[in-house]
C-alpha cells in the first residue's frame, strides 16, 4: 500500500517541473543564441530565421492540442518522459540540420544552382524540419506540467507553484548562453566563425535532457496524479472570489490573454540576441553574457510574483485580487518597450531590457493560475487549446517580424508591438473576467 506523501513532496515535484521547463527552454533557446552565427555561415536571411520560428510555433500549436487531449486520458507519469525524450532527440538532431536538409533535398545540387546555394537551401530546410519536430514535442510539456501542478497544489499555492515551474524557463535561458560561451569560441576580430563551431551545444543540451526521466520516475507514482474532486479550500462558504461558474466567458478572456502574453515573450526570446548584435553592435560573447542577465531578471520577476500573491493572500486579499494586482504591475514593466525601441546603445538600454524581462515572465504564473480555475477534468484540453492559439498567433507574426527587419533594418516595430501586448491581456481580464456577487452558491465548472 502506498504511504501518504509528506507536505514537502509537492514542492519537490514542483522542482522537477522547474527542471523540465529549464530543459525545454535550453533546447529552444540554443538556436536563438546562435542565430547570427548560423545565419552568417549559410547565408540565410532574417525572414528565413523567422520561418524557422514560424514552423516551430505551428508545430507547437499542433502538439499542444495533441498532447492536451492525451494528458486527460493517459498516465502523466509515463507520458511526460516520452514527451521530454522526444524534444531532447530533436534538439540533438539540430546539430546535424544541414545533413538532414541534404537528405531531404537529395545528395546533390541541381544543375541550375551552385554548391553554396544548395548548402544554404539544404541547411534552411534541415533547420526548419528540426524546429518543427522540437516544437511538436516541446508542446507536450505544458499540459503535463500544469495538470501535475493543478492536481498536487491547493488554489492558494498554485500561483507560487506556477512561478516555480515557469522560472525554469529563465534558468534554462541563463544556462544556455553560458554553455555556448564555454563551447563556441569567439572568432578573432575581423575573422569569421569556424564552420560547424555551433554544433556541440545542441548535442550536449539535448543529452542532458534525456537524464531528467530518471528522477521523475523515481519520485512520482501514478497514484499521486489521479484526479481528485476539488473542495474550495479557503472558501467553504463560497464567496465572490470563488472560481468562475461559467466556462466560455473566462475561456474567451484567456484566449486573448495567452495570445498577447506569448507574442510579448516569444518576440524577445527569438529576436533579442540579433537585435543587440545587428542594431547595437554587441559581439556574440557580449550578447550571451547579457542574455544570461536578461533571464536572471526574468526569473526574479517570475518568482517574486508567486511569493507576492501568497503574501497578499496571507494579509487577507482575495485570491483573484492578489493575482490581478501583480499582473497589472508586470504589465507596467513590459511597457518599458517604448523606451527600449528609442534608446541608443549603452547601459540605459540594457537596464530597460532587464526591467522588461522581469515583467514579461512575471505575467505567466497568474495566467496559468487563471487557466487552472476552469476545470479539473479537462485541464489538459484547456491547456492544449490555449497553447495552440498562442503559438499560431505568435508564430504567424514571426515571419512578419523577420521581413520587417530585412526591409527596415530596424527592430523597433516588433519591440513596440510585442512590449505593449500585455496591456491587451490586462484589459481583457479586468473588463471581461466573470464578476460574481458574494454569497452565491457555486460549483467548480466543467468544460
Amino acid at each position: 500500500m502506498n504511504q501518504p506523501r509528506p507536505p514537502s513532496w509537492k514542492w519537490t515535484v514542483c522542482g522537477l517541473l522547474l527542471l523540465a521547463t529549464m530543459l525545454n527552454y535550453m533546447d529552444r533557446q540554443t538556436l536563438a543564441q546562435l542565430a547570427k552565427t548560423i545565419r552568417d555561415e549559410y547565408g540565410l536571411s532574417n525572414e528565413q530565421i523567422g520561418d524557422m520560428e514560424w514552423g516551430f510555433g505551428l508545430a507547437f500549436a499542433a502538439g499542444a492540442t495533441f498532447f492536451g487531449l492525451l494528458v486527460d486520458r493517459l498516465s502523466i507519469r509515463w507520458l511526460y518522459p516520452v514527451v521530454l525524450i522526444g524534444w531532447s532527440c530533436a534538439g540533438i538532431a539540430t546539430a546535424y540540420a544541414d545533413e538532414i536538409g541534404r537528405w531531404l533535398l537529395g545528395s546533390l545540387p541541381s544543375a541550375s544552382e551552385d554548391t553554396a546555394a544548395f548548402h544554404a537551401r539544404a541547411a534552411y530546410y534541415g533547420f526548419l524540419a528540426c524546429r518543427i519536430a522540437l516544437g511538436f514535442f516541446e508542446a507536450g510539456h505544458w499540459p503535463c506540467a500544469l495538470v501535475t501542478a493543478q492536481r498536487i497544489l491547493s488554489r492558494e499555492d498554485r500561483s507560487l507553484g506556477n512561478s516555480i515551474l515557469q522560472s525554469g524557463a529563465a534558468i534554462g535561458a541563463i544556462i544556455t548562453p553560458l554553455i555556448i560561451i564555454a563551447m563556441v569560441p569567439e572568432p578573432a576580430p575581423g575573422a569569421t566563425q569556424a564552420p560547424g563551431a555551433w554544433r556541440p551545444p545542441f548535442v550536449v543540451i539535448g543529452a542532458i535532457g534525456l537524464l531528467w526521466t530518471l528522477p521523475w520516475l523515481l519520485s512520482v507514482r501514478a497514484a499521486d496524479l489521479v484526479r481528485r474532486d476539488e473542495i474550495l479550500e479557503s472558501q467553504p462558504a463560497v464567496t465572490g472570489d470563488s472560481p468562475p461558474t461559467s466556462f466560455w466567458r473566462p475561456f474567451s478572456v484567456l484566449v486573448i490573454s495567452v495570445l498577447a502574453l506569448n507574442i510579448c515573450w516569444q518576440y524577445f526570446r527569438a529576436w533579442m540576441p540579433l537585435f543587440l548584435q545587428d542594431q547595437h553592435g554587441y559581439t556574440l560573447r557580449q550578447t550571451n553574457w547579457f542574455s544570461a542577465a536578461y533571464y536572471i531578471a526574468a526569473d526574479v520577476g517570475c518568482i517574486t510574483v508567486g511569493f507576492a500573491v501568497r503574501r497578499l493572500i496571507a494579509r487577507g486579499w482575495p485570491v483573484h485580487s492578489a493575482r490581478m494586482c501583480t499582473f497589472a504591475v508586470c504589465t507596467l514593466l513590459t511597457m518599458c518597450s517604448i523606451a527600449v525601441a528609442l534608446s541608443p546603445t549603452g547601459p540605459v538600454l540594457l537596464i530597460l531590457l532587464l526591467v522588461l524581462a522581469a515583467g514579461a515572465l512575471g505575467l505567466f504564473p497568474n495566467y496559468y493560475a487563471f487557466t487552472q480555475e476552469l476545470s479539473k477534468a479537462h485541464q489538459g484540453k484547456i491547456t492544449g487549446v490555449l497553447g495552440s492559439v498562442a503559438w499560431i498567433g505568435s508564430a504567424s507574426l514571426q515571419k512578419f517580424f523577420g521581413r520587417s527587419i530585412d526591409e527596415t533594418k530596424s527592430y523597433a516595430t516588433g519591440i513596440l508591438v510585442a512590449g505593449l501586448m500585455p496591456v491587451v491581456a490586462l484589459l481583457a481580464l479586468w473588463l471581461l473576467w466573470e464578476k460574481k456577487r458574494p454569497n452565491v452558491p457555486v460549483t467548480t465548472p466543467s468544460a
